[in-house]
């Protein structure tokens, strides 16, 4: 499997070849940058693709052989539509895995009370969701998740153990940051795009056309178009036979630490 460690050890590899290839036989220079241009290349799509695990392993799904799914919702929480999507799910059944940001719970500790009085999961999406997050060295980066662990501890008494990276960024220092904390990455195989899609028509129909069993569906509660479809979605999947689980059961994993 493509890794980060066995990427490095194969470009090594082929740089040591080269360098012995433009000694002895004069090969042109450019081919050293053609190099760096591939290794760079393999370095971004394991970065930004959250289900490669080129530098950590990130769960992305759930076992594909039974009609499951569990709803994820990410940036919360949110006093515009958290509670809405909170009410939506009480009169479904459904339970849901809500990532958190740490900056966003004080003032709204009752809405993280809420989400966990209900039975569902708060997971960990940082403290900061800065846009430098990924650029951020092991102990600093560890140091904001923990941040988010102890506010939602504060709230609620636990301290999430799931983690989703912001942005789905995954990069060496977060694996050795995860460790560390003993934190489990989580991804997702479907990715709504409701903060980017302002339809609801186009919204529900990505969400129906990508269903699948053992599905992990990312979607935000801070998005109107989220709250808007996601009781036309619950019902659709219904009728197609799917049974909504709770994240760290379809994963078999446990939530909080």
């Amino acid at each position: 499997m493509l890794n980060f460690r066995n990427t490095n050890i194969f470009f090594i590899l082929v740089l040591a070849a080269l360098v012995y290839l433009h000694t002895k036989y004069g090969m042109p220079r450019h081919v050293y940058i053609l190099l760096f241009i591939v290794y760079s290349l393999i370095l971004f799509y394991g970065s930004y693709y959250v289900g490669s695990n080129f530098y950590l392993k990130t769960i992305c799904d759930g076992d594909s052989s039974k009609k499951q799914i569990a709803l994820t919702f990410d940036d919360g929480p949110a006093v515009e539509y958290t509670p809405a999507i909170l009410d939506i799910l009480k009169s479904h059944n459904v339970p849901g895995t809500f990532f958190c940001i740490g900056n966003r719970i004080a003032g709204n500790e009752s809405l993280l009370q809420r989400i966990h009085e209900e039975g569902h999961i708060i997971g960990n999406h940082s403290y900061s969701h800065g846009f430098w997050f990924d650029m951020l060295m092991a102990p600093q980066m560890q140091a904001d998740i923990e941040q988010m662990n102890a506010e939602t501890e504060r709230a609620i008494g636990l301290k999430p153990r799931l983690f989703r990276p912001p942005y789905g960024v995954t990069t060496p220092p977060m694996n050795k940051a995860l460790k560390r904390g003993n934190f489990k990455a989580i991804g997702w195989n479907i990715r709504s795009l409701d903060t980017v899609i302002k339809e609801e028509v186009k919204l529900l129909e990505k969400l129906q056309q990508l269903l699948k069993p053992g599905a992990i569906v990312l979607l935000h509660d801070t998005s109107k178009t989220t709250f808007a479809v996601l009781p036309q979605f619950i019902n659709f999947a219904k009728k197609q036979g799917y049974e909504f689980v709770r994240l760290d059961k379809m994963i078999n994993e446990k939530a909080y630490a």
